[in-house]
């Protein structure tokens, strides 16, 4: 790579990495926020905080950062990446601030909102930037990837083991700092931002015959829009919002939902670590601070996800999508069905399902990509992708708030039940798909 591939990579990872270690630290704190808030109070009304009522305040974050990528994409034509990419860094290090300066959860629910704008605009903005300002452009996409799972997997790792140490108010406030440094970093980095787009016309990706589609004004946008909803993308955007509901359905209430299974009590830490540690560490012996293992095992199950996207993404170049899609998608229905006698069966058992599970969420993201890809005319390839993301990251919010309601007024089994439907729909359009074949 050169001076300019190499700026603007270092740029993207940190910020990718960011964008994922804050939303995949978010469940953690759920737990705790179910046990420290008894009401939300909005103005005249109140309502008690249940799983339900969480549920909803995450769903709300989480949506903006979905639906917030569509605008997203249309700004980064106009101002420029590098602008929107700062904006996101210092947007989301100020939100976890707020977050960890938050007397109730009426201000948790204002925090996660401002963090879902913030973080929405990243991906239109840093995939653009790799895509028009990177020569090696492969691997500045294989080195963002990269990024991101590390934020996926260690993120909420560092934020577990922070909490062994420290209130949840003080976390916050520290993960607030890696942001504030990668932007104070894009404040200063100097880069070509179309340093790899030929004499200023059309990117790679857009070149080959085919006409690109530029989005203006909402008439363009809507026609644009029609015409990709036309043929099969379509049934490939069911896909993609069926597996952000399942995404967020599963991982939004796992920490706090393994609490009640065997072996997941919580391990005094005046137990684990000698006394001169804990001592020098300020830990009281009459402390209640423990080791939470469902926060860990919620932490392992994210960074074996690591291992399943580099699989899915050798199986998108050896075997043809659709089939990705039913086998992916089949598998990880039949793992929401035996995920809950697997945890009832004991620790063992849950490590195998659970490990497996985690391989299999990030399986099916570079299939579903490449789907993407195969079934939208590259003149709407931007558009497709900004609906791509509005599928998995904003419709697919509402598995947060269909697992709390679920969890707060019918039983887990019900919750994996409907898990398992999300994933038979995604599974039953990709045999569909194939006998398009």
């Amino acid at each position: 790579m050169n001076s300019n591939d190499r700026a603007i990579v270092g740029l993207v990872s940190l910020a990718h990495g960011m964008v994922h270690t804050y939303e995949l630290s978010i469940p953690i704190f759920v737990s705790i926020w179910l046990a420290q808030f008894d009401v939300l109070s909005a103005g005249l009304a109140e309502f008690e905080v249940t799983a339900a009522t969480l549920g909803i305040v995450v769903t709300a974050g989480y949506g903006l950062f979905g639906v917030g990528a569509l605008p997203g994409g249309v700004l980064v034509d106009r101002v420029g990446s590098s602008r929107l990419i700062i904006v996101c860094l210092f947007g989301m290090a100020g939100s976890f601030v707020l977050l960890g300066l938050s007397p109730n959860l009426l201000v948790v629910t204002v925090a996660l909102l401002l963090w879902g704008a913030a973080a929405s605009v990243y991906h239109p903005a840093g995939l653009t930037l790799i895509s028009k300002g990177v020569e090696e452009r492969g691997s500045g996409f294989a080195y963002h990837g990269i990024a991101g799972n590390v934020g996926t997997g260690l993120g909420p790792l560092l934020t577990a083991t922070l909490l062994l140490f420290v209130e949840w108010s003080i976390v916050a406030m520290v993960l607030a700092i890696p942001a504030l440094v990668a932007g104070a970093y894009a404040l200063r980095a100097s880069f070509d931002e179309t340093a790899a787009v030929p004499d200023g016309g059309p990117t790679e990706a857009d070149s080959g015959g085919s006409r690109t589609s530029s989005v203006s004004s909402l008439a363009e946008f809507v026609s644009e829009s029609r015409r990709l909803f036309v043929g099969a993308f379509a049934l490939v955007f069911v896909v993609v919002m069926s597996s952000g509901l399942y995404y967020r359905g599963v991982l939004t209430f796992l920490p706090d939902l393994l609490e009640s299974f065997p072996g997941f009590d919580p391990i005094p830490l005046t137990s684990l670590l000698p006394a001169v540690v804990t001592d020098a560490l300020g830990v009281d012996p009459a402390s209640s601070r423990a080791l939470n293992p469902e926060r860990y095992f919620y932490s392992g199950l994210l960074i074996v996800g690591v291992f399943g996207q580099y699989l899915g993404g050798k199986l998108t170049d050896r075997i043809p999508v659709e089939y990705g899609l039913a086998g992916g998608f089949g598998a990880l229905a039949v793992l929401a069905v035996v995920f809950l006698p697997a945890a009832n069966a004991g620790v063992g058992p849950l490590l195998v399902v659970g490990g497996v599970l985690g391989a299999a969420l990030f399986l099916v993201q570079p299939l579903y990509q490449a789907t993407v890809a195969e079934y939208s005319p590259s003149g709407t390839r931007g558009l497709s992708y900004g609906y791509t993301y509005l599928g998995v990251f904003g419709v697919g919010a509402l598995g947060g708030a269909i697992a709390g309601t679920v969890l707060t007024y019918a039983t887990p089994a019900v919750l994996f039940i409907l898990l398992a439907g999300f994933a038979l729909t995604a599974a039953t359009i990709g045999f569909v798909l194939s006998r398009r074949l």
